[in-house]
């Protein structure tokens, strides 16, 4: 037998090798920088292979990456404060998940592509919420958040802007985040799944690009501190801006 037998019905092996490849990539980008490997893996993995199924494949390989960051995560969160915007995500996520059971794919990935150019916009804009901590704010960006995941699997930067700017420590800030992206992790996983987007093809095809994005993840880590911090951010806004364009449906007749 060889690894096409392997291969759910509607991805060849040159997909499957380029999705290995965007993975490898974005996870080098995650490894290092901490952000990013959604917003360059959804635009361009799918333009190769139907949005339903990288987005359950992402989020797959990315919930198995995380999880073993969360029991320190819970004893240094806020707890109370992060469950006021997984509240949010609880409602977030299956609006998201949703839209992207009932979209034409063409339409998911043209809505993918802007969302994912508006979140580059806001990174590149350095936003931070510096304002009064209010109920409905905190609820409505996990909600924002959790509807960009439930989509596409790119929720990080509403939520990423908006702790990183509260008067709190880093490292608590961090804790809140990696807590807020595993609850609402297991909100899509369970979403997923009960719209079938959780199948034994993202599955299968997440045994074989999972490493891959491992290994990305490995290699990006390892580079942090022998590179620029600053070059290396500029060269995943780049990356990312690059997986906007070459995903638009636009160019699939000149790209593809």
């Amino acid at each position: 037998m060889t690894l096409t037998d392997f291969l759910p019905r509607d991805v060849s092996l040159t997909i499957a090798m380029a999705l290995c490849a965007i993975a490898f990539v974005s996870g080098t980008a995650r490894g290092f920088s901490g952000f990013g490997s959604a917003l360059i893996f959804m635009p361009l993995a799918s333009s190769v292979a139907a949005p339903r199924l990288v987005a359950a494949l992402l989020l797959v390989i990315d919930f198995v990456a995380a999880a073993p960051l969360l029991p320190d995560a819970w004893r240094k969160a806020d707890r109370k404060a992060t469950a006021v915007i997984v509240l949010g995500a609880l409602v977030g996520v299956p609006v998201g998940t949703y839209f992207l059971n009932v979209l034409e794919p063409v339409t998911t990935r043209w809505i993918i592509s802007c969302f994912v150019a508006a979140l580059l916009l806001l990174l590149l804009s350095g936003w931070r919420y510096r304002g009064k901590d209010h109920v409905w704010l905190s609820v409505g960006i996990g909600g924002l958040s959790g509807f960009c995941s439930g989509l596409a699997q790119t929720g990080g930067p509403p939520i990423v802007g908006y702790w990183l700017g509260r008067p709190i420590a880093s490292i608590v800030a961090r804790a809140n985040i990696l807590l807020f992206f595993g609850a609402s992790d297991f909100f899509s996983m369970v979403s997923y799944a009960t719209t079938g987007l959780i199948s034994r093809e993202s599955l299968v095809l997440s045994l074989i690009v999972g490493p891959v994005y491992a290994i990305g993840v490995a290699f990006g880590a390892s580079l942090f501190g022998r590179a620029s911090e600053t070059i290396f951010r500029r060269i995943c806004y780049a990356l990312i801006a690059i997986a906007v364009i070459t995903g638009l449906p636009v160019l699939d007749g000149i790209l593809r």
